[in-house]
């Protein structure tokens, strides 16, 4: 195919973070008319590379070739001027305005003087809306709106304005069938007057459906692309996964599993985000949880740690019921929750290191006064048995590496003697010394009876790392992997619903 035949070409694209190379010189094209699907794990370097595409990061090497013109990057304003148009997984819509509003925000018809021609602004709504054959009141406020007509109107907001270049990120996440349905014919009509399409998705069935080519993306590096006619969705998972990496950690799987001391995770749900999820947790076993980014695994945990409402749902321990009310009621009952975001939600990074390890200490003692020399003692035991590489107790946090960072955020749950710790995305950020390490701690906590569970997104740690592994996709459970199911294969099939129906064990 002739470079004439593409509207765009990245050339050799790269960007790079502090400690991450998110792109490493990756080269894609799309044609004009055509529907690529751009595909890849979490991390593979997807969404930073469209957010290239539409001008919202600037790339550190590479080209941009769009219609024949040749750039180093584009602003967000110069891609819209182009006919780039993103529809984002998170909707960007003002609430409080209506449909009408949101779908000509920035170019809202005036009258003579300068007045907002609201009346004009519905009907040309009304006109753009009956064209995409999307049935929604202009006039009605988005805060009314179901999930699935928020996600419509996100999708026609891309079409009123000039449209060459749609770029789509999980757009089917939250449409029912029928959404989908008329997400497909706007993107098949379209695609006959030349409309090109940029279609990600971890629904690799959606793919086959509705993209001619494929880009498979692993780590920041394209795979290769692919005509959809050529190659299996089999054939596109093993891609993904690509060759098998080289095993930093590897544990032995648990054998003698003590049965009658389990975590009973019963039925928690609520609407829209979790789906009747049960599972149980033996002693002696470390349980993960698995899923792409939104397939409902933090928020879950969350709601075990009492951080989130639910709908229903109900922890029991050796036959107890321990179902906190909130965090500080999880603290006392023994749970401890090691959060995704530890800078964020996990620690004080201002304060210094003693203080960081003896902060939910002091929420469960309950103490009027604090014992000082005590905690002193604590955090120098702690810190010599975490090995945290620090100059002293007293050293901030911030002047700390994210591994030992890290280190402190397990230091304060060991210090409340929890018995059930939750990890989530326990080595994202740190290096690969500090990961090794991280792992050795949590098989030594399960050595000394803890309950516990760790999320991650990253597969082959899972695989290395757990007994069992839970698959999560959209707010559900879809099944338990153990033994020899343990695979990183088997978990990216699931994941993606490439194995649905299969029935949850254990």
């Amino acid at each position: 195919m002739s470079s004439t035949a593409y509207i765009l070409s990245m050339r050799e694209v790269s960007k790079s973070y502090p400690g991450v190379r998110a792109l490493d010189r990756v080269s894609m094209d799309v044609a004009y008319g055509e529907v690529h699907a751009l595909v890849g794990q979490n991390g593979a370097g997807k969404s930073t590379l469209i957010e290239i595409i539409a001008g919202a990061l600037h790339p550190d090497g590479g080209e941009i070739v769009y219609e024949g013109n040749t750039y180093t990057h584009l602003e967000p304003w110069q891609a819209i001027r182009l006919g780039i148009q993103t529809v984002h997984q998170e909707n960007q819509l003002v609430e409080e305005l209506t449909v009408a509003e949101n779908l000509y925000l920035y170019e809202l018809p005036v009258h003579r003087g300068g007045v907002v021609d609201y009346a004009g602004c519905r009907r040309i709504a009304q006109e753009l809306l009956q064209k995409l054959n999307i049935h929604i009141a202009p006039e009605k406020k988005v805060r009314t709106l179901s999930f699935v007509d928020k996600k419509l109107v996100s999708i026609a907001k891309a079409f009123a304005r000039p449209v060459k270049l749609l770029i789509l990120d999980e757009p089917t996440a939250s449409l029912d069938e029928c959404g989908k349905d008329i997400l497909f014919e706007i993107i098949r009509s379209h695609k006959a007057q030349g409309l090109s399409t940029i279609y990600i998705s971890h629904n690799l069935s959606e793919i086959f459906e509705i993209c001619d080519r494929v880009t498979i993306l692993k780590d920041g590096q394209k795979v290769a692309t692919y005509s959809l006619s050529e190659i299996t969705m089999d054939e596109v998972i093993r891609k993904m996964i690509g060759s098998s990496q080289v095993t930093l950690y590897k544990r032995e799987r648990a054998c003698a599993l003590k049965k009658d001391e389990i975590l009973e995770v019963r039925n928690y749900s609520r609407q829209g985000v979790i789906d009747d999820v049960s599972f149980e947790v033996r002693r002696g076993e470390i349980f993960g949880l698995a899923g792409l980014v939104g397939s409902g695994r933090t928020e879950l945990v969350r709601m075990m740690f009492g951080l989130d409402p639910k709908d229903s749902g109900t922890l029991l321990y050796r036959g107890q019921d321990i179902t906190p009310r909130n965090p500080y009621d999880a603290i006392q009952k023994g749970i401890g929750y090691l959060t995704e975001d530890r800078k964020g939600d996990g620690l004080l990074l201002s304060r210094p290191v003693v203080e960081n390890m003896s902060l939910a200490s002091v929420a469960k003692d309950n103490r009027l006064l604090l014992n000082l020399s005590k905690e002193y003692q604590e955090a120098v035991m702690l810190t010599e048995r975490l090995n945290v590489k620090t100059p002293s107790i007293f050293q901030r946090v911030v002047n700390l590496s994210g591994g030992n960072q890290q280190k402190v955020v397990l230091a304060k749950w060991l210090q409340t003697q929890a018995e059930i710790l939750i990890f989530d995305e326990p080595t994202v950020g740190v290096d690969v010394g500090a990961k090794v390490e991280i792992y050795r701690m949590i098989e030594e906590l399960v050595h000394h009876g803890k309950i516990v569970i760790v999320i991650s997104s990253d597969n082959p740690e899972l695989v290395a790392l757990c007994d069992r592994v839970g698959v999560m996709r959209n707010g559900r459970l879809v099944t338990i992997l153990e033994g020899d199911e343990v695979t990183e294969e088997n978990i990216v099939r699931y994941a993606m619903g490439v194995c649905e129906g299969m029935e949850v064990s254990g």
